[in-house]
């Protein structure tokens, strides 16, 4: 098993189709005691001592990434980047604005941040997940015009493959395969992979229609690929599972969206990563809207999965948010 992390259309506001009914919702949201975390396009690194990381798009996009630290995904310290709470920052890695979605993962002792900004998708390098992540050369990944989202699955062949959204006629997510070193796409094996296509993943029939943030999993015989759809301020904005028996696909979508307004109860849910903890349980952590009449901050959160035969679903009872501890 293999584990592996700006558009105009103005949103719907009044589309309802998610495809189930609407759970019941309070009409104002709680204050938590607690600080709400606001990280956007989350992902969670769980590192070998037991420590898990997280990262996403913050309030300072344009300044880089922060980091927040935790040992029971309960209470989360930070941020805890070595450079006054960043792990990344302009000065030592490609981007000056949009530092948007990254991945952290682990080979031997580097840790390697995949991560987009000034929506070129790049690769910054550390010794340590609270960074400070940096590059020798100050560089983007190649790709033929705008790339965003990167994720890159590392296969059971020893390949690893970059997915990513391209923004060519709507966002769109691609595959390519990775040089060793990590540095660049081998551009003549790209191939798309999902645009939106059901009608869970443009309820507003935009005509730049989005899918983005792509996860990609390696288990047993298939290939899963996690996705949201539909513009990121839109209420429906939702998960989806795609699956396919090879890294470059063809992929087959469910016809519903996995994680949405109407199973967890808020608006824009989506844009996250797939994590294991440490008692092996799957994991979806994701965004949401800050509040029912407003986008932003967005709120991030967690909820669990569940994989019977092949398919996951959501487990009950397991959405809740991130907190600053006290």
């Amino acid at each position: 098993m293999t584990i592996m992390a700006v558009i105009s259309v103005l949103p719907s506001c009044s589309s309802s189709d998610t495809g189930s009914d609407i759970a019941p919702v309070p009409a104002i949201p709680s204050t938590p005691e607690q600080e709400v975390l606001t990280e956007a396009d989350p992902t969670i690194f769980l590192d070998s001592d037991g420590t898990y990381y997280l990262y996403g798009t913050g309030s300072d996009s344009g300044q880089g990434f922060l980091v927040y630290r935790s040992a029971d995904l309960k209470n989360w310290q930070g941020p805890v980047g070595k450079v006054n709470g960043f792990c990344l920052t302009g000065a030592t890695s490609f981007g000056t604005t949009g530092f948007w979605a990254p991945q952290v993962v682990k080979r031997g002792d580097t840790y390697y941040m995949f991560y987009t900004a000034n929506e070129q998708i790049a690769v910054a390098t550390s010794t340590s997940p609270m960074g400070p992540f940096a590059q020798d050369e100050k560089q983007a990944i190649a790709t033929p015009g705008k790339a965003i989202d990167p994720f890159v699955l590392f296969d059971d062949d020893g390949k690893a493959y970059l997915y990513h959204v391209r923004l060519q006629d709507g966002n769109r997510i691609f595959v390519a395969e990775m040089t060793d070193d990590l540095k660049a796409i081998k551009e003549e094996t790209a191939k798309e992979c999902v645009h939106a296509t059901e009608q869970w993943e443009n309820t507003a029939q935009a005509s730049w229609s989005v899918t983005e943030g792509p996860t990609v999993l390696h288990i047993a015989d298939t290939y899963y690929m996690f996705y949201s759809a539909n513009d990121f301020r839109n209420i429906d904005y939702a998960v989806g599972v795609a699956t396919a028996t090879s890294p470059f696909g063809p992929w087959t979508k469910s016809q519903q969206s996995l994680i949405n307004r109407a199973n967890t109860g808020y608006y824009g849910t989506g844009h996250g990563d797939v994590f294991k903890d440490t008692q092996g349980n799957w994991n979806y952590v994701l965004h949401t809207h800050y509040s029912f009449t407003e986008v932003s901050p967005r709120k991030t959160a967690v909820v669990g999965l569940s994989l019977q035969g092949a398919t996951f679903s959501v487990a009950d009872g397991t959405f809740h948010y991130l907190y600053k501890e006290k």
